[in-house]
């Protein structure tokens, strides 16, 4: 889930955890050692150069070397400046169009980090070169690598510049939402896989023989739920998580109740195993990548922005991840069971209600008196009543229920009303539904009373 690339083994978990996620949210790491590679080969290129025979077309002047590596190694500074400036630009753009909260995965582009390391390598690969262009042995070789890699470098650019040109659209940054916020709930499924049966309810009902307590404030970022499972087993303790991953805790609060005979140094080692830090990451939070979406749908609905086209666009990916999660067996379920078969760990998770309730209340409320949101949040939630698994699909219903009381109160006039009541994919524009196609909710066709339908409310 997190590159091990970068991790430490000697650090405990939530220590490893940060320190991967600064690595991978960092701008200086990578090109730091781009600028360490080109001084490495520099080394390599001057002990090549006596020992490679080059075409007479490869030979340089003394001047000329030294002219080419100076203007090499100064456009290189410039370029890391250009990208610099556009990174300002983006930031400033992402905050005020899309959602704060996106720019904390936009610094994790790999293509930014390696444009940068690039451009810091070719400086430091030139500028190691000058002092031997300026003895008077000339570096070929290395001249004639450096304009190639110039050329490399301009391509590199481009390709910066025509990836986040792109990729900083609202539609673009919904797609990698939707995506990221699948592949970790898939992750999540198979890494913790249900537990096998019920668990006994004897260790909530008692009292915790130790309470767990945060040591700063802070989201929960992660938690290493097999490494608690391993530890609750080898204790023989169950280990109850007050407050899931996203949660906000402060300092002195209870993250874990443990029932059983614990000592402080499990404390200590399970603390060890929930990462805490400024705010909530992705990694094993796939209601965040809704919660983005969710931003972005209703700044666009907002008055000083009002673009619904944007929020329609939103809901297209809002309603992929929804159906993904609605149709999840094992969606819920936070009992984790050790070798033995006992239930060790207890973790409180996200129902398919709060998914829901996520994806689309808020927009509801804040795209009332839109046509093109109503049309197509009818759409997305018949959908999803035809999608998700049968125990989903009251709160389907009851979410239609609300739709339909919402348009009800924002269009008063039945002309009005009659098209909002319609389901339609484009919002506005989509193709005439085929016949017998529902624009209401099951439990309110051929009655002239709308019911609300069975389920959780």
């Amino acid at each position: 889930m997190i590159h091990k690339f970068y991790s430490l083994p000697f650090l405990s978990w939530s220590a490893d955890f940060q320190f991967r996620q600064h690595m991978r949210q960092s701008l200086w790491a990578v090109p730091l050692v781009g600028t360490l590679v080109g001084l490495g080969l520099a080394g390599l290129d001057l002990w090549l150069e006596g020992q490679v025979d080059l075409p007479a077309g490869w030979t340089y002047s003394a001047s000329a070397a030294g002219s080419i590596l100076t203007t090499v190694a100064a456009a290189m500074v410039g370029l890391v400046g250009l990208v610099v400036t556009v990174g300002v630009l983006v930031v400033q753009m992402a905050t005020g169009t899309l959602s704060p909260r996106f720019m904390r995965l936009w610094y994790r582009d790999r293509l930014q980090k390696l444009v940068l390391a690039a451009f810091t390598a070719t400086c430091a690969f030139a500028y190691a070169l000058l002092r031997q262009a300026g003895s008077g042995q000339v570096p070929n070789l290395g001249v004639t690598i450096a304009a190639v890699a110039v050329t490399v470098d301009l391509v590199l650019l481009l390709l910066y510049l025509d990836r986040f040109v792109h990729a900083l659209r609202p539609v673009a940054v919904g797609a990698a939402m939707a995506k990221g916020g699948l592949r970790v709930a898939a992750e999540i499924d198979r890494e913790l896989p249900a537990t096998r049966r019920a668990a006994s309810s004897d260790w909530v009902s008692s009292e915790a023989d130790l309470h767990v307590l945060a040591s700063r404030s802070g989201a929960i970022q992660a938690v290493h739920t097999a490494g608690l499972v391993r530890l609750a087993d080898g204790a023989q303790v169950v280990c109850v998580l007050r407050h899931t991953v996203g949660d906000f805790v402060t300092l002195g609060g209870t993250l874990v109740d443990v029932y059983g005979p614990a000592s402080p140094g499990d404390a200590r080692r399970i603390r060890g195993m929930i990462a805490i830090g400024h705010e909530r990451t992705i990694d094993q939070d796939p209601a965040f990548a809704l919660r983005i979406m969710v931003d972005i749908a209703i700044r666009a609905l907002s008055p000083a922005v009002n673009d619904p086209t944007t929020a329609t666009q939103m809901l297209n990916h809002i309603g992929a991840v929804l159906s993904s999660l609605g149709s999840r067996e094992s969606l819920g379920n936070g009992l984790r069971e050790g070798p033995d078969g006992e239930v060790r760990l207890a973790v409180p998770t996200r129902s398919w209600d709060d998914y829901l309730e996520l994806g689309v209340t808020e927009i509801r409320h804040y795209g009332a008196t839109s046509l093109q949101i109503c049309r197509r949040l009818r759409a997305v939630l018949l959908d999803l009543e035809s999608e998700v698994l049968p125990v989903n699909q009251p709160a389907v219903l009851r979410q239609l229920f609300l739709l339909d009381r919402t348009v009800d109160d924002a269009f008063p006039d039945e002309d009005d009303r009659r098209p909002a009541r319609v389901a339609d994919r484009q919002g506005i524009g989509g193709a005439s539904q085929p016949p017998g196609h529902r624009s209401t909710p099951r439990s309110t066709v051929g009655s002239s009373v709308r019911r609300e339908p069975a389920g959780p409310s």
